[in-house]
């Protein structure tokens, strides 16, 4: 019996129930916010290939499984898929696989049954190991520029803490933790790396690889901040001031920061139609106004809706508010909101992990800058409003 001809005819059954198994397994939580296509990924190339090795008497070509594996496991690293949740995908579809074609099976011979079971499996083996190898090579990738990222921002903190002791002991307090993570996973990596181990039994790697990324993404964070910080205070931000089209500036924040807001399943209304049509001023330090807002309103906001409107005000000025539905800020803790390491806690729920401290104090620093100003509403557990008020041209 040809079973090549009943794995191609039954492909798409396959297909929907694998991603229906994908989504209601919670050890794949990484697939909850994708779309059906992501899930989807390369999965059917997958398939074809293994209807092709079937229809076969030799399983020498498995050159469409090595290529279609590889990009899985390249796009399953971009969209933030764990090891562990890559291996129980391909656990998942191996058992859709048989439990699709089981009945199928039963009537070919022993021997037909025999070659197709070890087949399938031989080809699910294979595309897991080329899997993760690509996946591999794309954190290696990512750890590489981390790491040459890391050695520039060192540079300039030496020269940062020699200049400036004023935040130096609670900077250090920030960087040891992620500092000794880093290098402890580095140096254990690094160690295991030597001793060649086969790609199926590197999942232990794997795991330190996301530690050492996950510590240096937030170490990087501390490090960008505190320099933004500190270029403000020593006068070194200089402005560049053009025409600026505020609505399109806004439109690309919320474009940027949309995956963060998807994935907690926050909606994002942009409210822009009193808005100046272009305003004189300098729009990287007005994006990164809006930016650290919008991330901000995201952090602290489990549910409900972030809204962000724009209009113009007399006296030549405009508005840009940032409404969230989340935590809110206490009334005693609202004038040191703007304040370097201030961090949002309460006996309930303690600061984020990945909060620096100094968002605020560099939109507040930012503003001013731009000869604007900035204004905060807030309650407990309704939410909060930051609204920044800009002129619509700075004089050169």
């Amino acid at each position: 019996m040809d079973f090549s001809q009943v794995l191609a005819e039954k492909t798409d059954t396959i297909l929907d129930k694998w991603i229906l198994a994908v989504r209601k397994d919670r050890r794949i939580e990484s697939a909850d916010d994708l779309s059906y296509t992501a899930v989807k990924d390369h999965i059917p190339d997958v398939l074809k290939a293994m209807v092709t090795v079937l229809s076969k008497s030799q399983d020498n070509d498995i050159q469409s499984i090595v290529t279609a594996s590889f990009q899985h496991g390249a796009i399953r690293a971009e969209q933030g898929f764990d090891p562990a949740e890559i291996a129980t995908e391909y656990h998942l579809l191996r058992t859709v696989i048989f439990d699709t074609i089981q009945s199928d099976l039963l009537s070919g011979t022993p021997v037909e049954i025999i070659r197709s079971m070890r087949l399938i499996d031989a080809i699910i083996d294979e595309a897991i190991a080329r899997c993760f190898k690509s996946y591999v090579e794309e954190r290696l990738r990512e750890l590489q520029q981390l790491q040459s990222s890391l050695t520039l921002h060192n540079e300039e903190l030496t020269r940062l803490i020699s200049a400036n002791q004023e935040y130096l002991s609670q900077l250090a307090h920030e960087l040891k933790h992620p500092l000794t993570s880093i290098i402890g996973y580095s140096d254990l990596f690094l160690r295991q790396q030597r001793r060649k181990t086969e790609i199926k039994d590197n999942y232990s790697n794997l795991e330190h690889i996301e530690r050492v990324l996950r510590n240096g993404r937030q170490l990087l964070h501390l490090i960008n901040d505190v320099l933004e910080l500190s270029r403000y205070d020593s006068g070194q931000i200089k402005l560049q001031l053009a025409p600026t089209d505020v609505r399109e500036l806004i439109n690309n924040v919320c474009e940027m920061l949309e995956p963060l807001a998807a994935g907690k399943n926050l909606k994002v209304v942009v409210d822009c139609d009193r808005a100046p049509k272009e305003l004189i001023t300098d729009s990287f330090q007005c994006q990164q106004i809006i930016t650290n807002l919008i991330s901000n309103a995201i952090r602290y906001t489990e549910s409900g809706t972030i809204i962000i409107m724009c209009q113009v005000l007399e006296n030549q000025r405009c508005a840009i508010a940032v409404c969230d539905t989340g935590i809110g800020i206490a009334s005693e803790n609202q004038a040191q909101i703007f304040e370097p390491y201030f961090r949002v806690s309460s006996s309930d729920r303690p600061y984020l992990a990945d909060s620096t401290g100094l968002g605020l104090a560099i939109v507040s620093r930012l503003v001013k800058l731009l000869k604007g100003e900035i204004k905060l509403v807030s309650e407990v557990g309704v939410g909060s409003t930051f609204t920044v008020i800009l002129p619509l041209q700075i004089e050169s």
